[in-house]
């Protein structure tokens, strides 16, 4: 076998996910081939992308997220079609998405971008009722991402929540 063509099952497979623009897409830019909590990683990811977005009106910012859901089921569906595997720990974009929907009309003040990280990250791993029913009950590209966006919502509900209090 030449090693520079082929990989023996046990070489991790990580370049070649990052040669696939889908899989570079889905695993989110290789942030969701971290070894521990890659979802995590994938929502650390999204900040930096988030600042870029931040300034956008809240128009241009929807329309963003909108678009970036949609092209996420498809992203995460072919995705986890490829690799055989349904929502692969590795496949963070459905992560980014979420973290982008907790910051909806939120402002980008590194307090706020904490605790949107946070909120998230809470109901993204406790996933709480009815996050938990889609993720067991939902299947394909709108599955992986459809648990995320929800666990989106209510952390942007908590921070909407909070900026009125304060």
């Amino acid at each position: 076998m030449d090693p520079t063509t082929q990989h023996p099952p046990d070489i991790d497979p990580a370049p070649d996910l990052l040669r696939n623009p889908v899989q570079f897409l889905a695993f989110g830019f290789g942030s969701g081939l971290s070894p521990k909590a890659p979802g995590t990683a994938g929502t650390l990811m999204a900040v930096p992308l988030y600042l870029l977005i931040s300034s956008w009106s809240l128009l241009q910012y929807t329309g963003f997220i909108v678009l970036t859901a949609l092209l996420g089921v498809w992203i995460c569906g072919v995705a986890s079609r490829q690799l055989k595997v349904h929502d692969h720990p590795g496949i963070v974009w459905d992560e980014f998405v979420g973290f982008w929907i907790t910051m909806w009309a939120v402002p980008a003040d590194w307090v706020w971008i904490a605790a949107g990280f946070l909120a998230f990250r809470v109901f993204d791993i406790v996933k709480p009722w009815p996050v938990s029913v889609l993720d067991r009950k939902v299947g394909g590209g709108f599955g992986i991402m459809i648990d995320d966006v929800l666990a989106g919502v209510m952390a942007c509900l908590t921070l909407h929540i909070a900026l009125w209090l304060v």
